[in-house]
């Protein structure tokens, strides 16, 4: 069977998180740097194979003082670490839902990761390329990647929250 190589799309893509703040609201972020191989053996994307990688540097929370924060020694310590990556080590189909499973490495540590995923299909755009489209979504605990900082607030509770949610939208380009 042929193999299929595509592309992330940046105009097209985003890739997310969310954390608490002060335990009640949610800050979003993105990174603006990214790169990934993405290939397959069919249509449908079963067992699609995905590398992925982040520039730290291109983390945007829309504040600059968070952001450098986020770069520094206190969180991803983006001068040892420069990138996040994924290596994708199964991508399976069950019904109409997705399982994206493999290694993020952040700070230097390498964890497994289990995100769900939804296919959104094929489709052609006016210029003749193939296109597909994937949402990818799940959750982490920070801490467990070593990025540990916190702040006790007044009123009882942490400045920041544990959990990060992803959201991954892909818009992917057939090379």
């Amino acid at each position: 069977m042929a193999t299929t190589k595509w592309a992330i799309d940046p105009t097209h893509s985003e890739i997310g998180f969310k954390v608490k703040h002060m335990m009640f609201t949610n800050v979003s972020g993105t990174f603006a740097s990214y790169d990934a191989t993405i290939t397959t053996e069919d249509d449908n994307f079963e067992n699609a194979n995905f590398e992925f990688s982040a520039n730290i540097d291109s983390i945007s929370t829309n504040n600059t003082d968070r952001d450098n924060h986020l770069k520094s020694g206190d969180f991803f310590d983006a001068e040892n670490h420069p990138k996040l990556t994924f290596k994708g080590t199964s991508f399976t189909k069950d019904g109409d839902d997705y399982e994206l499973t493999g290694d993020l490495s952040l700070r230097g540590v390498t964890k497994p990761v289990k995100l769900a995923a939804e296919f959104s299909g094929l489709m052609k755009d006016p210029w003749g390329n193939t296109k597909a489209g994937l949402n990818i979504s799940g959750k982490i605990n920070r801490k467990d990647w070593g990025l540990n900082w916190n702040s006790a607030l007044e009123t009882g509770g942490v400045l920041v929250g544990e959990e990060v949610k992803l959201n991954i939208e892909l818009q992917l380009i057939k090379l």
